[in-house]
This record gives structure tokens, C-alpha cells and sequence, in this order.
């Protein structure tokens, strides 16, 4: 069995609260990505900070992955794998977009920023959000 480095998701948290902070400090705004993403097309009246938001967390993965390869000894990035049909990755990716209207946000939103703000709404999200994933890989078997 290997041992488990804590800093990779502790240095990353911290990371995601810190930006969290600072739009939230800096524009008043929650970093749920749903919402984000969502009033990009078509164009909100305030679409700069959003594009500029999404690419700098874009490029500053990028930029860790390329400046510091080995900052983290013995832990390697998972390698993606496509599991599951085409139709059905674009099917849960629809339920994913329509859970996330109905929901008025996403695990971003609600887990990182919501809980932070001891929003009740978002606590009763982030315990649905994770029942379902529970049950999703208890019934499929897939990680």
C-alpha cells in the first residue's frame, strides 16, 4: 500500500478558498462556476470578470503543472478515462447542467462558497449532492 501525501489537496484547497475570497472580497461575487460559466453565452452586462476568472484558473493550472512538476514527490494526476458511451456522458452531462439551474448553483457554488457563508440552502445541496454520488457509485461500481 502507498502512503497518501496530505499537501496536494490541502495546498489545493487552500488555493480554491483563496480565489473564492478574493472575488468574493474583490467583486462581491459568489465563485460558484455554473453561474459563472452559465452567464457567459448569451453575454451577461458584466462578462469580463467572468472570462478573466474562468482563464486565470485555466492558467493557473496550467502554470503549476509546468513550473512544478515535482513539487509533490510520489503523487502523480490521475489519468482520465472514458467510461461510458458517448450518449450517455452527454446525457448525464445535461442532468448535471439542468440539476445545477434547478439547484440555483453547483458544488462550487454551494460546497466552497455557501457553506462558507453558512448558507442553509447550501447545506442542504452539498448533503444531496453527495448522497447522490454515494448512491451513483454504489449502484454503477465506477470510481
Amino acid at each position: 500500500m502507498e502512503a497518501i501525501s496530505i499537501w496536494p489537496p490541502l495546498v489545493g484547497g487552500l488555493l480554491i478558498g483563496l480565489a473564492s475570497a478574493v472575488l468574493w472580497i474583490g467583486n462581491g461575487r459568489i465563485a460558484g462556476i455554473s453561474g459563472l460559466f452559465g452567464q457567459l453565452l448569451p453575454p451577461a452586462r458584466t462578462v469580463i470578470w467572468r472570462f478573466v476568472f474562468l482563464g486565470a484558473m485555466i492558467a493557473g493550472g496550467l502554470l503549476a503543472a509546468l513550473a512544478a512538476p515535482g513539487l509533490f514527490p510520489g503523487f502523480s494526476a490521475p489519468t482520465p478515462e472514458l467510461v461510458g458511451s458517448p450518449v450517455w456522458i452527454a446525457a448525464a452531462g445535461l442532468l448535471v447542467g439542468l440539476g445545477t439551474k434547478i439547484g440555483n448553483g453547483c458544488t462550487s457554488g454551494h460546497g466552497v462558497c455557501g457553506l462558507a457563508r453558512f448558507s442553509k440552502r447550501s447545506f442542504v445541496s452539498v448533503i444531496v449532492f453527495f448522497s447522490v454520488a454515494i448512491a451513483t457509485v454504489a449502484i454503477t461500481g465506477v470510481v
